[in-house]
């Protein structure tokens, strides 16, 4: 399942996303976007796990939870 992530700090990397969903099961992949011309985060980001159960639970968890000084928004990723 791909999960979305919003209201990110800035300065959360891949490595804190991956950490922060791993205690809920396996991730696959975690990304921050980046804006294209300054490199900075964009304050948004997607982690994928490949358990469903998992992913829902992650997502049930950390929704609204602070990390880095914010409050998360979670759900599952809407497709293009």
């Amino acid at each position: 399942m791909n999960i979305y992530i919003g209201n990110l700090s800035y300065k959360t990397t891949e490595d804190d996303l991956r950490g922060l969903f791993s205690e809920y099961g396996n991730v696959s992949s975690a990304s921050i976007i980046n804006d294209r011309e300054t490199g900075r985060s964009k304050g948004f980001g997607f982690v994928v796990m490949d358990n469903q159960d998992e992913a829902s639970t992650a997502i049930e968890s950390l929704n609204e939870k602070e990390f880095g000084g914010r409050a998360l928004r979670i759900n599952e990723a809407r497709s293009r």
